[in-house]
């Protein structure tokens, strides 16, 4: 089953459960978005048995590695940024603030980086490009379903 047919019944799934205030509804949100993704990339990809035993475990630690980063660096930033205390900022801070920033997506881009590397032996270079596209296309679906869902198209 395609894609495009899945993404709009998990849309309408979550909106259904949308009033859900308890962490096990974000958690159960996020595996099955993660569920729709893996099955999003492997039908772009065509990844034979082989290639998928190998490209999974990279993909899911580079994923996670990813997430960690972000959750303990940026966004203890931004946290910072919508704090009351933001607009007295000084300039000293800010500058530490900037560069903390800069260490932080450069230590994205080496991991994203190793993450390719480690790809190419596993899958084509043009499967690898492949997953840039899908990941892309798959992002720009769930906010494209979303949107909708909000403006109740």
């Amino acid at each position: 089953m395609k894609i495009s047919k899945i993404l709009p019944l998990l849309i309408a799934f979550i909106s259904l459960n949308a009033f859900a205030q308890d962490g096990s509804f974000v958690r159960k949100k996020k595996e099955q978005i993660k569920a729709l993704k893996v099955a999003f990339i492997t039908d772009e990809l065509s990844l034979t048995p082989d290639e998928a035993t190998k490209f999974w475990p990279l993909f899911n630690a580079f994923e996670d590695k990813q997430q960690e980063i972000k959750k303990q660096k940026l966004k203890g930033y931004l946290n910072r940024m919508d704090d009351d205390s933001f607009d007295n900022l000084s300039e000293k801070d800010a500058t530490t603030m900037l560069a903390q920033m800069e260490s932080t997506e450069d230590e994205l881009y080496q991991l994203k980086k190793k993450f390719v590397s480690s790809l190419k032996g596993v899958i084509s270079p043009v499967k690898i490009l492949k997953l840039k596209k899908a990941e892309e296309n798959f992002n720009r679906k769930l906010l494209q379903q979303y949107r909708n869902k909000k403006l109740g198209k």
